[in-house]
């Protein structure tokens, strides 16, 4: 997007989003946007740590997305797949390319040597998934028992005696190798892997041989930067594939494009790749991107020529460690591994946010929870003689036309909210979904829409782009459903200059038309003996709630926003062909948005003579839902929404318990759960026993069920 664009979440730019958090006066006026792979990067000092399991992932992970929201600054999660120099474009994987005026480069390494697939050995970085193969072998061995098989590290450096010990730590009886390059370990290391009951293999070749081909194993041979950097033209160095840039970290050349860390080194005053002169290049860089976009003199940057590293191992269970400055190494000693400790949780707490939010406090949330309260709009449209007592709510409007004999209804309906995320691309593809729902909920395919997009008071090259990246989104969520994007209008707010980040200030409404297939599902259609299923899990607005705190788990919003990025228009087809088998297979249906699974399930029980009776334990939640919600968090909508607990006060819905003690803390979760807001929830339709069995038969079935429709 134009302004600033940061890419990749490496320790240099966490550090320089941090400084924008602390002293907000100092960030730079225009739009800043962060790309980068993951929501989370993981601190180096401490994945030895974490290989070992001393420390769980949640205590080395920087939450990317807190800090950028504490900063001011555009998130974007996404692949990195190219540089388009003479565009200025940032090109990503699946996704439309970003453009920017100043860009800055902070993408950590990559392993320098690439196993063949077929080799068993996986790189150690990106560590993602070379974590992730671990927790495979964890499994392996859970389930196969076998622990006696070997496992290898390939490499000579540090990083690979550090592993390796760290595995020793991981799997005490497992046996571990360790290939080297000969004379390249030092005495005092050699010592400390053999008293770890590790093999060294000395080899002049690092490539799988034969015989150790079949050995599972990581690679740790050192580091290059991503291969992209070259082929996009940058000035890179032939070994190692890093960028060159001047003392005062902008690309030789490129005085428009900056690069620290890992991939990057200073032409002049070269350093090894270490996340030490990562963190230290943070504070030049951050006073230069400053200085570059006010137009102020650079700085240049002179680090020093040696730093002191630490190096964690284990000595008979027990965490130690080694000192090493140029190539004079100390230690091993427990009281080294205590300064390495102290460091390493220092770091971390200056990412962590030092005062929380009452979790009890109301927050004026976004998304469907910024919709206005049941009980308001149902007078609001009366008074207004839009809406009179008894009228059926539904999810879509049929259009009053003069249709054929025999010809399916057509449907519309609009929806919109404030911006949930900072991306606008995945903004706009969330309010698209989060639109057609109410027409999948009828039984309608999605053929149009229109969209009304308000952008904020900034220069026009933000706006082109906000506007730009928005609508790909509200396309990416169409496309695929043959639905088309045929006009629309845009605004200007006129409530002054938006708070930064500027993309949250963007707002989406789309009106979307349809036609019903064959019968136009209602909502109230509950009939006796009907089963209920969801389609997914629910909790979504407390998630987005406890964020606004830095209280929301990452991983958690990561597979929430998953969730809600997925369209649901699979399912509806899934729906339509059971209809074309079964007809009248689908007695009610809505879907579940602002007010939350108890408020829209009211609006079905619309037959005195009806109850619903639901299972309290089959309904689904997101990972930590009911933990947030046990802890005291809920959306600014849920107040609001607590009036639907009503239906379980008048015995219009049974909620059965099972083993959930009553009044318990758990008991009070999943009430909070039934009344929360959600944003691109799920569909929840009734239908006969037959039915449910036989979408719930269904491999890898998104349908769970949750109740039964019953005579009062």
């Amino acid at each position: 997007m134009s302004g600033l664009m940061l890419a990749g979440g490496g320790h240099s730019h966490a550090l320089v989003l941090r400084r924008w958090a602390m002293q907000p006066s100092k960030r730079p006026k225009e739009l800043i946007t962060l790309v980068s792979r993951t929501s989370t990067a993981l601190y180096s000092g401490m994945v030895p740590g974490l290989i070992a399991g001393i420390y769980q992932r949640s205590q080395v992970a920087i939450d990317l997305r807190d800090l950028a929201d504490q900063a001011g600054v555009a998130l974007v999660v996404a692949k990195i797949t190219g540089l388009d120099l003479q565009n200025q474009q940032l090109q990503l994987d699946q996704r439309p390319a970003l453009s920017y005026e100043r860009l800055s480069l902070n993408l950590g390494a990559e392993t320098s040597i690439s196993p063949a697939p077929t080799s068993g050995l996986v790189p150690i970085k990106p560590l993602e998934p070379a974590l992730a193969f671990l927790t495979d072998q964890d499994q392996l061995i859970v389930d196969t028992g076998f622990a006696s098989s070997s496992f290898q590290v390939v490499g000579s450096g540090l990083a690979a005696v550090e592993t390796v010990l760290a595995l020793r730590q991981r799997w005490p009886r497992r046996p571990l190798l360790l290939r080297v390059r000969p004379r390249h370990l030092k005495p005092a290391l050699i010592r400390a892997l053999r008293e770890a009951s590790i093999q060294i293999l000395e080899t002049s070749k690092l490539d799988p041989t034969e015989e150790l081909k079949t050995t599972p194993g990581l690679v740790c041979t050192g580091s290059r930067a991503p291969h992209w950097l070259a082929s996009s033209g940058l000035p890179c160095c032939p070994s190692s594939g890093r960028i060159r840039t001047e003392a005062s970290l902008q690309v030789i050349g490129h005085p428009k494009l900056f690069a620290a860390g890992d991939c990057a080194v200073i032409d002049a005053q070269p350093r090894a790749p270490s996340g030490v002169w990562a963190v230290r290049a943070a504070a030049p860089l951050a006073r230069n991107l400053e200085a570059a976009c006010e137009g102020r003199p650079l700085r240049r940057w002179r680090p020093q020529r040696q730093a002191l590293q630490l190096l964690g191992g284990f000595n008979k269970g027990q965490p130690t460690a080694w000192g090493l400055r140029g190539s004079r190494l100390i230690g091993p000693h427990p009281l080294l591994w205590r300064l390495k400790s102290a460091i390493d949780a220092r770091f971390m707490a200056m990412f962590r946010r030092s005062r929380s939010m009452d979790s009890t406090e109301a927050m004026a949330c976004r998304g469907c929870a910024a919709k206005l309260p049941a009980g308001p709009l149902e007078s609001a449209l009366q008074h207004a003689g839009i809406a009179t007592l008894g009228m059926q709510p539904e999810d879509a409007a049929v259009l009053p036309l003069n249709t054929a004999v025999g010809m399916a209804p057509v449907l519309q309906s609009v929806d919109g909210f404030p911006a949930l995320v900072s991306d606008p691309w995945l903004n706009g593809r969330l309010t698209a979904l989060h639109a057609c729902s109410d027409l999948w909920a009828c039984g309608s395919r999605v053929l149009a829409a229109q969209v009304v997009v308000t952008l904020p008071q900034t220069t026009e090259s933000t706006q082109e782009t906000l506007l730009a990246q928005t609508l790909a989104g509200i396309r990416s969520a169409l496309d695929p459903q043959g639905a088309q994007l045929i006009g629309g209008h845009t605004l200007e707010t006129r409530d002054g200059f938006a708070q930064p980040p500027l993309s949250r200030a963007v707002q989406v409404t789309l009106s979307v038309s349809g036609q019903a297939v064959d019968l136009f599902w209602p909502k109230a259609g509950l009939r006796a003996g009907d089963r209920l299923l969801l389609s997914r899990p629910l909790g979504t607005g407390v998630l987005f709630a406890a964020a606004m705190t830095g209280a929301a788990p990452a991983p958690a919003l990561d597979l929430a926003l998953e969730q809600m990025g997925t369209s649901q228009h699979v399912l509806l087809e899934e729906l339509l062909e059971l209809q074309s088998e079964h007809p009248n297979a689908i007695h009610a249906a809505t879907d579940i948005t602002g007010f939350g699974l108890l408020g829209h399930l009211g609006e079905m029980l619309r037959n005195p003579g009806l109850k619903v009776v639901l299972n309290g334990s089959q309904i689904p939640a997101v990972p930590e839902a009911l933990s947030l919600l046990a802890k005291g968090y809920a959306s600014s909508l849920a107040p609001a929404n607590r009036r639907a607990w009503s239906l379980l006060d008048n015995g219009d819905v049974d909620l059965q318990l099972a083993s959930i003690e009553p009044r318990s803390m758990e008991h009070q979760a999943l009430l909070e759960l039934l009344v929360d807001p959600q944003t691109c929830g799920p569909l929840l339709i009734s239908v006969n026993a037959h039915i449910a069995q036989q979408l719930m038969s269904h491999p890898n079935t998104a349908w769970t069920e949750i109740g039964s429709v019953q005579q009062r």
